[in-house]
């Protein structure tokens, strides 16, 4: 009896520990997500500005498809993220890992796409601005 009332109060105690955690996790990401929408959008509209294609197989990648796709993405991270919360053992360490795998492999369809160098080496720098923003400012909000 007395071992199921311990278990009870540890998973109570991890779970309040855990929704403390969360809540700013979620702000925080939030706001990164939005901070790296304006800087990727910054970096096609300069490249742009700059004289770098933004055609991709002949077809206009639209600025704004910039900030929309960092969006989407950054907020499947901060779901990786509150996962990992739930799941991991460390989940900084295994937040920032997984992350910087997928990082690096948004990068191969950038290579490998129907563009030109210069327009190639601005997708990669735009995943790169992002990961840059978003995986540190989750990362410090996730428990090692």
């Amino acid at each position: 009896m007395t071992a199921t009332l311990g278990t009870t109060t540890t998973t109570s105690t991890t779970t309040t520990s855990t929704t403390r955690i969360l809540r700013p996790l979620v702000m925080t990401g939030g706001m990164a997500a939005a901070v790296a929408s304006l800087a990727t959008t910054a970096v096609a509209a300069v490249g742009h500005a700059a004289g770098i294609s933004l055609d991709m197989a002949g077809q206009p990648i639209p600025v704004l498809g910039f900030a929309t796709l960092t969006a989407v993405f950054s907020l499947l991270g901060l779901a990786i993220a509150a996962v990992l919360l739930r799941r991991a053992r460390n989940p900084h360490g295994t937040f920032v890992r997984v992350t910087v795998v997928l990082t690096a492999t948004s990068l191969v369809p950038d290579a490998l796409a129907d563009a030109g160098v210069a327009t190639k080496a601005l997708l990669m720098l735009a995943h790169l601005v992002a990961a840059a923003i978003v995986i540190p400012a989750l990362s410090r909000r996730l428990p090692a």
